[in-house]
């Protein structure tokens, strides 16, 4: 069993299409706790490490052989949990940033621009430190930008979804200098869908769960409970 951890009910059903669609059969526990993205919001994602141990800890004595956490806001600090949980624990974005790095620069460049779209600024920072942990693993020359959409989280927390990705399918659009951008937020992923660009857009569910679900295949089941 894959568990997931999620600070927005909307991830639920995207992921279960994935699931359906690339790894039928696999079981996935979802665990939704918008309260962890409050509190991170407000006093700083580490403040939220004891809370993502107590809403998993539960699903690992339940068997869950590995957890996917689809918040960038805390999927750094989410990472930092495997060992008191026992089980691998990946954040999603991080197969993103791994290829976000990997693009080539164009022209004459020697750097790759990477310009990161997010809807959330508490989102930048972890996204950035990401993709820049990454390219110093790889040894790779990246530039990073960040671009917070104004008024598209104001539109997700509305519940207009139609809206919100019509923002940042808009804001992707207006990347005129860029090697590849990143979609910082996995609910940001149907966007890219709406855009004609042609620089790479890269979102993070796909590879994600790809990774996350070859950890929890690669484990035996747990059970302590």
């Amino acid at each position: 069993m894959l568990a997931l951890l999620h600070t927005s009910s909307v991830h639920v059903p995207v992921f279960d299409t994935l699931r359906d669609r690339d790894y039928p059969g696999l079981p996935l526990r979802h665990v939704v706790s918008e309260e962890l993205l409050t509190r991170a919001q407000a006093d700083g994602p580490d403040a939220v490490a004891g809370d993502i141990d107590q809403a998993l800890a539960s699903t690992v004595a339940e068997g869950a052989a590995a957890v996917l956490c689809t918040c960038s806001t805390i999927g750094g600090v989410a990472e930092t949990r495997a060992a008191a949980l026992g089980v691998p624990v990946l954040r999603v974005d991080r197969p993103m940033a791994v290829a976000a790095v990997a693009v080539a620069p164009r022209g004459a460049r020697t750097t790759t621009q990477i310009v990161v779209i997010a809807a959330l600024a508490g989102t930048v920072g972890p996204t950035v430190a990401l993709i820049d942990e990454e390219a110093a693993r790889s040894g790779r020359s990246v530039t990073v930008m960040a671009t917070v959409v104004d008024g598209a989280w104001g539109r997700f927390e509305a519940g207009d979804q139609a809206g919100y990705l019509s923002a940042i399918a808009a804001a992707v659009e207006a990347v005129d200098d860029a090697d590849v951008i990143v979609l910082a937020q996995a609910s940001m992923a149907a966007a890219a869908n709406h855009t004609t660009t042609a620089i790479p857009v890269l979102s993070s569910p796909v590879p994600g769960l790809r990774a996350a679900a070859a950890a929890a295949v690669s484990r035996p089941a747990r059970r302590t409970a």
